[in-house]
């Protein structure tokens, strides 16, 4: 709470899309590629800040790919398949991703992922992931893309010697509204949900439900620099963040089933 007459400091951030990183292949040295990046701008690494790394990237230097060639339809896949139009190797590599079908339309099948991530077609894309070999294939999400933040926060913190967050983003479609918008999916060194309960508002008033999703937050925000189509800016490097950093995952975000209204 301002005191009445008091000015209060300017709140800013700032984030910048890092340019000039090369076509990412399975195996590559993504931290590398950070570092290389970073030094080919005027701007610093400090502690505190953040960066935000597209999952195409990710996956595709954890080798996810999987070439559709290899794949076997199942009589469920099949199915699925006629109803929502889909090759039905990629829908069973949707099944194979997945724990549940919560809802299946043409032109998309909603899952609960492995990861409890309630997402379409299971967060298998196409788009922008470079088939290998002329063969046609799709990339998977990470196996665990809060360890891989967790690894990549490390390798960082090493190179710049400070401390920093990092969150891994892809672009999700919203139930309620129309759109894709970037949302947190692997999260290391900083909040995933930021607990405001107990805090006083602007009038004293003690907040009671107030939780903000600050790994989406950024996550977005990152997302309006990298683009959605042939940009090629899959990396954003975040100052000034206006919460301190700790341990978090991008578990914290998911909501539990038994809160779950609409399931």
């Amino acid at each position: 709470m301002v005191p009445a007459g008091r000015a209060q400091a300017p709140r800013q951030m700032t984030l910048t899309a890092l340019p000039g990183l090369p076509a990412v292949r399975a195996g590559d040295d993504l931290a590398s590629l950070i570092v290389q990046a970073v030094q080919r701008m005027p701007c610093a690494v400090s502690a505190g800040d953040v960066f935000v790394i597209a999952q195409k990237i990710v996956s595709k230097a954890e080798n996810r790919w999987v070439r559709l060639d290899d794949v076997q339809a199942s009589a469920r896949a099949h199915d699925l398949a006629k109803r929502s139009g889909k090759d039905p190797r990629v829908v069973e590599l949707i099944l194979s991703e997945s724990t549940a079908v919560v809802r299946c339309v043409p032109g998309v099948i909603i899952v609960e992922h492995r990861l409890g991530l309630v997402m379409a077609n299971a967060g298998i894309d196409a788009s922008n992931v470079d088939e290998p070999e002329d063969q046609e294939a799709v990339l998977l999400l990470p196996v665990n893309p809060d360890q891989s933040a967790a690894a990549l926060k490390q390798a960082l913190e090493q190179r710049f010697g400070c401390a920093l967050g990092i969150i891994i983003n892809d672009s999700f479609g919203r139930a309620w509204r129309l759109g894709t918008i970037g949302t947190a999916i692997g999260v290391a060194g900083l909040p995933g949900l930021e607990d405001l309960r107990g805090q006083p508002d602007r009038t004293g008033r003690m907040l009671r439900h107030s939780e903000v999703a600050l790994a989406d937050e950024l996550a977005a925000a990152a997302s309006l620099l990298m683009g959605q189509a042939a940009e090629g800016l899959p990396v954003v490097h975040a100052t000034g963040l206006p919460f301190a950093l700790r341990e978090g995952s991008a578990q914290e975000l998911i909501r539990p089933v038994r809160a779950d209204l609409f399931r």
